[in-house]
């Protein structure tokens, strides 16, 4: 899509140039990943642990009801965009964070446009949103029309503010201990919009977030989270692809940085006392910070507001076990208590690469509208020429793979479940060792595997699938049978 847009654009006339230059740096953007949820369910706090700083204000104030967008840039910068376009730049706060007061009147603020010198932004812009369903209903109100663009954009609502969410490629609705059915509705809604603004990309992700919160004080949450999340997985399986169970308290305190050398000593120091007396501290927030001990009560508020008593009772049994553990072994151990890791690799595998897919999917539509739009038979003819050639390219069947997943994930199109699994791992994988559940196979065996995949499902098209069915076992049918020719060109 790339090299079409860079052939087209300098051969077609000025209006559509500008729109078809506008699509080739589209492309070129990175992975956009937008934020949502309910009021405290922890959103702010999972953003600033993916961009790896504490910026985003974890606190309710004003500028947690606007859009807030962080992206890459060279130096540190808070731009509020007003209605009109026009930009007021503040600096971050004392603590390095977005002011609370952003000196705008909040009904002439678009969005807040924040740019950082954060590696983890280079190849990740990310959205966050207002709370859903808050107490201040115009907030929610507000929201939904930024997510859904569920009402006509008006005087309220304008194109930027709707344009910051209506880009991303990825959507990461968190929440906590259970879903209710607002939020369904809410995710619901974003497959909707998704469907529209790409090829129908299988784009959402489920975050269960404060994990440690399912169980008191310092017990382990994860024999409890790891089944409610496979729970939580089936109940949600029409409108996200997975859901990850996260301690996000932890995964910001530790992508962030915010765990120093001394607070790191002030746990060892609490690992070194008896027993006894750390199961007694440790029973309780309020024994913890209201108990005589060697360690300054301003100390322990501190961890607790690092770590929470899970994090600290984790800190403390790891430091009991090995007492000359390094205090980054002991950070890099409570960023994998924390979950994230596997958050970090959904985000780095799956959703990067449905990226590609779904921007080439985006850009197709959108050189197909200004085609149909443009007012130069040349320019018309021009750039049909050019998407027909895409078509007719083997890889363009990655879009029709996703297309067709979409409609079987959210039950548009009923499959049996094992072959409703098998197209989702086809669909959102480039790996054939995962697509055909065979982990070790070599190359042969994978081969065999992929056309005996590709009969199957040409079987089921032509004896007993319905139309519709048909139409999506054929599609899955060119899927496996071109994955064998992959594996087999690539050996």
């Amino acid at each position: 899509m790339a090299a079409l847009c860079d052939e087209a654009g300098p051969r077609v006339g000025p209006a559509a140039q500008t729109q078809v230059l506008g699509v080739r740096r589209r492309l070129d953007e990175p992975l956009r990943v937008a934020i949502a949820g309910r009021l405290k369910a922890g959103k702010s706090t999972l953003v600033n642990a993916l961009i790896g700083r504490r910026v985003a204000p974890t606190e309710v104030g004003e500028c947690t009801r606007i859009v807030t967008q962080f992206r890459y840039g060279t130096a540190d910068r808070v731009d509020v965009v007003r209605r009109d376009g026009s930009r007021s730049s503040l600096p971050l706060d004392e603590s390095g964070m977005i002011p609370q007061r952003l000196g705008v009147p909040r009904h002439d603020i678009s969005y807040v446009d924040v740019t950082l010198t954060s590696d983890h932004l280079r190849e990740l812009t990310v959205v966050d949103t207002p709370g859903l369903s808050s107490t201040n209903t115009s907030v929610s109100a507000g929201a939904r029309r930024f997510l859904f663009n569920e009402a006509p954009i008006d005087d309220d609502i304008d194109d930027d503010s709707v344009g910051a969410i209506s880009g991303a490629e990825a959507i990461i609705y968190v929440f906590t201990q259970s879903v209710r059915d607002d939020d369904l509705q809410a995710l619901e809604a974003f497959r909707s919009i998704s469907a529209r603004l790409a090829s129908n990309p299988i784009n959402s992700l489920g975050l269960f977030n404060k994990v440690d919160k399912l169980v008191a004080g310092v017990a382990d949450p994860w024999p409890v989270a790891g089944p409610l999340a496979a729970d939580q997985t089936k109940v949600l399986r029409r409108v996200v692809s997975d859901v990850v169970p996260v301690v996000g308290l932890l995964a910001e305190t530790t992508e962030a940085g915010r765990l120093t050398a001394a607070d790191c000593e002030a746990l060892r120091s609490l690992a070194q006392l008896p027993e006894t007396e750390r199961l007694v501290l440790m029973a309780s927030v309020d024994l913890f910070t209201s108990r005589e001990c060697k360690i300054p009560r301003e100390q322990r508020e501190r961890l607790l507001r690092l770590l929470d008593l899970y994090g600290i009772g984790f800190a403390m049994a790891q430091l009991a076990a090995r007492p000359q553990l390094a205090s980054g072994d002991l950070v890099r151990m409570l960023f994998q208590a924390s979950g994230f890791p596997r958050l970090r690799h959904t985000l780095d595998q799956a959703f990067r690469w449905r990226t590609d897919a779904i921007k080439a999917g985006w850009a197709l539509s959108t050189l197909e509208k200004i085609a149909s739009h443009t007012e130069r038979p040349n320019d018309r003819e021009l750039l049909r020429d050019a998407i027909e050639r895409v078509l007719q390219q083997p890889d363009y069947h990655r879009l029709r793979l996703l297309e067709v997943a979409q409609l079987v994930s959210t039950g548009s199109v009923e499959l049996p479940e094992p072959m409703e699994q098998e197209l989702t791992r086809l669909a959102l994988s480039n790996d054939p060792q995962w697509i055909l559940n065979l982990p070790t196979a070599g190359t042969e065996q994978l081969v065999k595997a992929a056309l005996d995949a590709a009969t199957r499902w040409r079987v089921y098209a032509v004896a007993g699938a319905s139309p519709s069915q048909s139409r999506v076992a054929l599609v899955a049918h060119r899927g496996f049978y071109l994955l064998s020719q992959r594996v087999r060109g690539t050996a």
